[in-house]
């Protein structure tokens, strides 16, 4: 009997065209035509590029005390703005979660405004995260899962029981292109099902990279367009992990047996 050929695993792109400022020159975002970008603010310091994202967002939802964050923080982005304008402008579509942090008169400015508010405090088992991974999920997501991007603001710094769980939320739409953002770096998961080829925006992250294999141990992972590539390599914690890496071609492609954590520095 002839040996069965291996699955052939279908490519996933990613791209961080989306950090692009609008006048940069750039080769179009690879990806479909029809991608829906959500934007998700949590309950951390807004990045730089908040207003940025914010733009180029379909909807926007805040994660509770997110809102407090875009309240008070999208005018000081924004200094040379009226402030009350600037809060009209940068209006929430939804504000959900246990509405433990937004701040009252927050949560009412909003209202008024005709944000949603979406109030799930009887609902303790998942982060603020992930219901609004969910909502959006079901709400105003693309036909297709894969034409979907969210973007979470917020995500990363502060406590690490936090980001723990907030990475625990990409392995749990795994589906779904979930990017996490932060003024320093950005992260999102690779999934096993696929291969990865990751288009790196040079003038706005690296050079450095990761590859972290959370969740499970990866018996071979295989990189190509790092400077330490992988090579069929074995990485797990306690073992071998790819930190502080060099991304060294504006193209990187990662192949694994097991769900990776990609991270690359933001250039300020």
């Amino acid at each position: 009997m002839a040996p069965t050929a291996p699955t052939q695993r279908p490519t996933m792109r990613h791209s961080s065209a989306f950090l692009l400022p609008s006048t940069a020159p750039s080769s179009p975002a690879p990806g479909p035509d029809d991608a829906a970008v959500a934007l998700v603010v949590l309950n951390q310091p807004l990045p730089r590029f908040a207003p940025l994202l914010w733009s180029r967002a379909a909807v926007r939802v805040c994660a509770d005390g997110g809102a407090n964050r875009v309240f008070d923080g999208m005018p000081a982005l924004l200094p040379g703005q009226d402030p009350d304008e600037v809060r009209a402008s940068y209006k929430p579509d939804v504000i959900k979660g246990d509405m433990d942090s937004v701040r009252p008169e927050v949560k009412e400015h909003y209202s008024n405004l005709g944000t949603r508010i979406v109030d799930e405090s009887h609902d303790q088992d998942t982060t603020d995260l992930h219901k609004c991974i969910a909502f959006i999920a079901e709400n105003y997501s693309a036909t297709n899962k894969s034409n979907l991007s969210i973007l979470v603001l917020g995500a990363l710094g502060g406590r690490f029981d936090h980001e723990m769980g907030n990475i625990n939320v990409l392995h749990l739409f795994p589906s779904i292109n979930i990017v996490l953002l932060s003024d320093d770096c950005l992260i999102f998961l690779l999934s096993k099902m696929h291969t990865h080829e990751i288009h790196v925006e040079k003038s706005i992250e690296g050079p450095h990279c990761g590859l972290i294999p959370i969740g499970m141990p990866s018996t071979s992972t295989t990189t190509t367009g790092l400077r330490w590539n992988l090579d069929n390599t074995s990485m797990s914690f306690g073992g071998l992990i790819s930190t502080s890496n060099i991304v060294e071609e504006d193209k990187v492609t990662v192949t694994s047996d097991s769900d990776l954590i990609w991270t690359t520095s933001l250039r300020k």
